[in-house]
């Protein structure tokens, strides 16, 4: 097999592993309801088959990311797609709501060793300009297309069973893993210059599960109560002291260089609100259609089945895009969508709703959006960063993605939960979390176009080291 061949087809098996990631975090999401009622969880409880997954994601992407860079990208993947499937057999099976939630964090734990692993072979493989764009495309076109379809994927699986969720993912991982034995070079083995940051490494380790997990027990501990303002203060604490120490190793985690990169900051920024607003919309969005409406589990998947399709079909020409227009003029295009989907659904949420007028155009507007920011993001955070620190900028992107989706959701249930009954007015609440970040978001990616004349290749690939 030619070269080329082999990175092609390395860019397929990873493709198929990060559409398996995004898919767990959105797969569960229609099934939830069922799972509620079959093994008597409260609504508390039920968050944690989400968030746990969250916890796990977020929590280690950074030291998934700078592991890879120093153990082996090839052999960090594979080890953690293992763990992936032995743990999608556990969830299935399980009939105890905690033994689940365990699954659901093993999951996100193998899952911040997979994404930022896969991502960073595929910037190391592909060399920077229009290879690695139209590579960068394909992949993150299967991980938006993993999120947006999985919504509608789990509707047809729980029409069988919830378990299927669970279940549907062990043999594509399985053959995913024997695959990539074959077709991800030995080479990936090789290592980053560097030592390991045991101390940086526990630090901020750390300190995102202990934000992660503050967050989400947030609601139902109290926003104001001691136990979350304490744990968000030791959380910061422990960040602060990450800061200090990273300044003085010779080795560290992190390079805190990385981060005067202007695009790279907006990317993480970017991927922060995109996240961030669809998780928290999406919780809000399930309580609507099946608990208020009263849709079942496939109605509610054809409602997300426009968005879908539009990522499904359009993300593999971003790259394309990317080339001639530049990340930052599509990041904005896209921003202006996410925004103007949450509007929709604001202005137009009732307990009759129109499905031309508003859940089409919402759904959209928000597959528009989809489509643009996921590969136009992940282009604008990886360009311009060398090679051995392609798992920590990767590591980096993903941590945003992780952190700003469980701090979201966790603002949006506690703006829903206030109200002692599920309301229209309760909804439109929750969902203008969702809407004001989506305006934010806007904002920042206006802030990009302001220095973006050069041709795009040049333009979005500014050089980590440079002061911006």
């Amino acid at each position: 097999m030619s070269s080329s061949s082999f990175r092609w087809g390395a860019l397929a098996v990873l493709s198929a592993v990060i559409f398996l990631d995004a898919l767990d975090v959105s797969m569960v999401g229609v099934a939830l309801p069922s799972i509620q009622h079959d093994l008597g969880l409260t609504t508390s409880s039920l968050q944690w088959v989400v968030s746990g997954y969250v916890l796990g994601y977020g929590g280690l992407l950074l030291l998934g990311g700078r592991t890879a860079d120093l153990l082996g990208r090839r052999r960090v993947f594979l080890v953690a797609l293992a763990v992936f499937a032995v743990a999608s057999l556990l969830g299935g099976i399980v009939d105890d709501g905690g033994l689940l939630i365990a699954a659901r964090f093993i999951k996100g734990v193998s899952a911040a060793f997979t994404a930022p692993a896969a991502l960073s072979i595929i910037t190391t493989t592909f060399p920077e300009g229009p290879q690695r764009n139209k590579a960068l495309s394909v992949f993150t076109a299967a991980g938006a297309s993993g999120y947006s379809l999985g919504l509608v994927l789990s509707g047809l699986l729980t029409e069988l069973g919830w378990r299927w969720t669970f279940l549907m993912p062990v043999p594509v991982a399985v053959i995913s893993l024997f695959v990539a034995l074959k077709v991800l070079k030995r080479g990936e083995e090789e290592r980053a210059e560097g030592g390991h940051d045991l101390v940086g490494a526990v630090l901020i380790t750390a300190s995102m599960l202990l934000l992660v997990f503050t967050v989400v027990q947030a609601p139902e501990a109290g926003w104001l109560s001691f136990r979350t303002i304490g744990s968000l203060i030791a959380s910061a604490a422990l960040l602060g002291l990450f800061v200090f120490a990273e300044l003085r190793m010779r080795h560290p985690l992190v390079r805190l260089g990385i981060l005067r990169s202007g695009s790279i900051v907006r990317a993480n920024l970017g991927l922060v609100v995109l996240m961030g607003s669809y998780v928290g919309f999406q919780f809000i969005a399930m309580q609507y259609f099946q608990n208020l409406l009263g849709w079942s589990a496939l109605e509610t998947a054809l409602a997300f089945l426009p968005a879908g399709l539009l990522v499904a079909l359009t993300s593999t020409k971003m790259g394309d895009f990317a080339d001639r227009f530049g990340t930052a003029k599509l990041i904005a295009i896209g921003s202006a969508a996410l925004a103007g989907g949450y509007a929709f659904f604001f202005l137009g949420l009732s307990e009759t709703p129109s499905i031309a007028g508003v859940v089409l155009p919402g759904m959209v507007l928000l597959g528009i959006a989809f489509a643009l920011l996921f590969p136009s993001l992940n282009i604008q955070a990886t360009n311009g960063v060398h090679d051995d620190e392609q798992g920590l900028a990767s590591g980096l992107l993903n941590t945003s993605g992780q952190v700003g989706g469980a701090v979201v959701l966790a603002v949006a249930t506690a703006v829903l939960t206030s109200s002692s009954t599920l309301t229209i007015d309760a909804l439109r609440a929750a969902i203008v979390v969702s809407l004001v970040l989506g305006v934010v978001g806007f904002g920042v990616a206006l802030t990009g176009l302001r220095r973006r004349t050069a041709p795009a290749a040049e333009a979005d690939a500014p050089k980590v080291y440079e002061t911006v």
